[in-house]
């Protein structure tokens, strides 16, 4: 009887999933405002039906009473947070809101299921996270300066990534130098410091002029890129990269920049490769040749990219069940390979409705970063979106033999507050750019009835004829 309801409850989950999915889409495209915001309110009923159901195949499988308590108390901050963020900010993104409450729940399940330990130090953290992230475009809305603080973007960025390498301070986690420990607590400053360098890009490309000035603001640029270098950070080498060229090509719409920065990145590969493969590009190269083929290497470095393999394939389409497969197998399955678990588990088809559900979220971002007429906040919004889905990319494509490993996060689900914070921090700045978006969409109809308004009083006067 209890196979049976694990077998059910897996096929409900996809089911529910994909009807949330289509919600994701038919939002973009649905005219009719009323109907837009039903099916979004119905997309809560199907987070909560997807969190209740992969529970019931938790506590069936792991015969852990405590469960239950970690899903009523998980449930309880949802609601409050979908709620609260809804009544304080009531011209805010309903999609992005979902799709925020949706990821983070996905996350704590699956946590659950890998470590009850890590689920619950995520849980507590990342509450904590929310709870301040409630108030970000509140915060943004009362200062007014935000885009003539560039050198303090800049020189706080360069400092916090610097802050690795103070004695004591500083730790190497899997080849790269890249962590803090303050009181027990780690933290990776590349994750705070990639929103600050947004910031300063998009700053420096409001103020630019003249090819000076670009030239200029990219050598600070690079200067981020470098710390990161000699961290050995590769992932986040190529997610600042990445999102420095893109941002670069949106404010001067120059194809040649798109060009270059590729030949650049390119050229940066191959000399870096021939003078630092011994040194710098030592782990690098044990990732590169895991990937290459990891099947001749499976005993050693290839062992966790075989494993993720197997463990999707052993998935297949609809998963084993939520507590039925062993993702444990995997290496750092919960934060770096959790794509490759939730696969297993869960299905494929699961994981390619999360992919969609990612997309989508980039692809509500990069609407709200075009209608935005505010220079900063569009580029900002835009320098986010494009941090966001390259992140996503770089995570599962590592997972899936894409592409080399590269150790980041997959946002909201991956284990590690510092992931965590900067996005939900990130998706709060989004926010606030589609409140000012909401706003100018708002003056500009109050704009139009008003000369509309004019005009019929004008036409009426013209016709009126002279007074008797």
């Amino acid at each position: 009887m209890l196979n049976l309801i694990c077998i059910i409850s897996k096929y409900l989950v996809l089911i529910f999933i994909a009807l949330y999915t289509i919600i994701c889409y038919t939002y973009f495209i649905a005219k009719d405002r009323e109907k837009r915001n039903r099916n979004l309110n119905r997309q809560i009923f199907y987070i909560f039906m997807i969190h209740f159901l992969c529970h019931v195949m938790l506590i069936i499988n792991m015969k852990d009473p405590k469960v239950i308590i970690y899903y009523l108390i998980e449930i309880f901050i949802a609601i409050m947070y979908i709620v609260s963020f809804r009544l304080m900010y009531q011209h805010s993104s309903k999609l992005l809101t979902n799709n925020v409450a949706f990821l983070m729940l996905i996350g704590y399940t699956i946590l659950l299921r890998l470590s009850p330990k890590l689920a619950v130090r995520q849980f507590i953290l990342a509450t904590i996270g929310l709870f301040i992230s409630l108030f970000i475009p509140k915060i943004m809305t009362k200062m007014k300066n935000l885009k003539n603080w560039g050198n303090l973007y800049g020189i706080v960025g360069i400092i916090l990534l610097a802050s690795v390498f103070i004695p004591g301070l500083g730790r190497v986690v899997n080849g790269s130098r890249n962590w803090i420990s303050i009181g027990g607590l780690s933290l990776q400053p590349m994750e705070f410091v990639k929103i600050l360098f947004i910031f300063f890009t998009a700053c420096s490309l409001v103020k630019v002029s003249t090819m000076k000035d670009l030239i200029v603001n990219a050598c600070i640029a690079a200067a981020f890129m470098l710390i990161l270098v000699v961290e050995k950070d590769f992932g986040a080498v190529v997610l600042f990269y990445i999102v420095y060229f893109m941002m670069v090509y949106l404010a001067t719409s120059r194809p040649i920049f798109m060009f270059l920065g590729f030949g650049f990145l390119i050229a940066a590969c191959i000399l870096g490769y021939v003078l630092f493969k011994d040194s710098l590009f030592s782990h690098v190269m044990v990732r590169v040749n895991a990937w290459k083929d990891p099947f001749k290497y499976q005993q050693t470095q290839g062992y966790q990219v075989c494993e993720s393999l197997f463990a999707i394939g052993t998935g297949g389409f609809a998963g084993t069940g939520l507590g039925n497969g062993m993702p444990y197998l995997i290496p750092v399955a919960e934060s770096d390979f959790v794509f490759s678990a939730i696969c297993e588990e869960l299905g494929v088809i699961f994981g390619l409705a999360l992919i969609l559900i990612y997309l989508s979220s980039f692809i509500a971002m990069q609407n709200i970063a075009m209608k935005c007429k505010q220079p900063f906040y569009k580029y900002v919004t835009f320098g986010i979106a494009t941090s966001y889905i390259f992140q996503v990319m770089l995570n599962i494509g590592g997972a899936t033999k894409f592409i080399p490993s590269t150790g980041v996060t997959l946002p909201l689900i991956s284990y590690g507050i510092s992931s965590v914070f900067s996005t939900l921090i990130m998706f709060s700045i989004i926010q606030n750019t589609y409140i000012i978006v909401s706003k100018e969409a708002t003056d500009l109809e109050k704009e139009k009835d008003r000369i509309y308004q004019r005009a019929e009083a004008a036409y009426a006067a013209g016709n009126a004829g002279p007074v008797r």
